[in-house]
């Protein structure tokens, strides 16, 4: 597995880098968001733990940018303790948030748990590739969603929340049961999370995501997908 840690601070890095090595992974490092672009249009990396606060090009624009190209599961990590620093992140495709300072251990055990879920995915991708759900059909493989003739490419998060949901159709989950399934280990974000990330499959998958007619609300209680 091949990690790329993105952080201006030398020696937080350089203790990462140490740490993850000695876990078995494949670690590269740069100070900056644009050496950050460099290596991840270069290199097929697992996963980048991104520091929001970078100089040359900021951390919500290299995740932002990054997604234009790819699905590498992102773990973004702040000095900033805000929600709506969280949000942002979020917004702009991060799939996991860590506020400094950290343990070094907690890290490894968020790492651990997306490139697992990764890992399954890919397998399970193997033996079944689509996942037919009436108008909606997942790719399993290339973790993609197709509506008619409109791809869709989604972020790590956002395919496994229109996963879970697809598979259990108009069935209602509460932002709470969704937070807890889908990010899970002990998640220290709010339900806020689920109402983003929601947004954002609206707005790749609907016509309208004003007036969604696949993934639904039901008011007071979480939400939905209607075939």
């Amino acid at each position: 597995m091949r990690i790329l840690i993105v952080d201006d601070e030398k020696l937080l890095v350089k203790g990462m880098k140490f740490n993850l090595e000695n876990e078995g992974y494949d670690v590269d490092t740069v100070y900056n968001g644009e050496d950050a672009l460099e290596l991840a249009r270069k290199n097929n990396y697992d996963l980048i733990v991104l520091d929001l606060m970078l100089p040359k090009i900021g951390g919500l624009e290299v995740c932002k940018t990054i997604r234009e190209f790819s699905k590498v599961p992102i773990i973004m990590v702040t000095a900033k303790g805000e929600d709506t620093d969280k949000l942002l992140g979020f917004e702009h495709g991060a799939d996991d948030y860590l506020s400094k300072p950290f343990n070094v251990l907690e890290l490894k055990a968020r790492i651990r748990a997306i490139l697992r879920r990764s890992m399954t995915h890919s397998y399970a991708g193997l033996n079944n590739s689509k996942l037919d759900a009436g108008p909606i059909v997942l790719d399993l493989s290339e973790r993609t969603a197709t509506v008619g003739d409109r791809k869709a490419d989604l972020t790590p998060k956002e395919f496994d929340l229109l996963e879970f949901l697809v598979r259990s159709p108009n069935s209602v989950f509460s932002r709470e049961a969704l937070l807890n399934t889908i990010w899970g280990y002990y998640y220290p974000g709010d339900i806020r999370t689920v109402d983003v990330h929601i947004r954002r499959l609206r707005e790749k998958l609907e016509a309208n995501p004003a007036e969604p007619v696949y993934i639904l609300t039901k008011w007071g209680v979480g939400y939905y997908y209607k075939p």
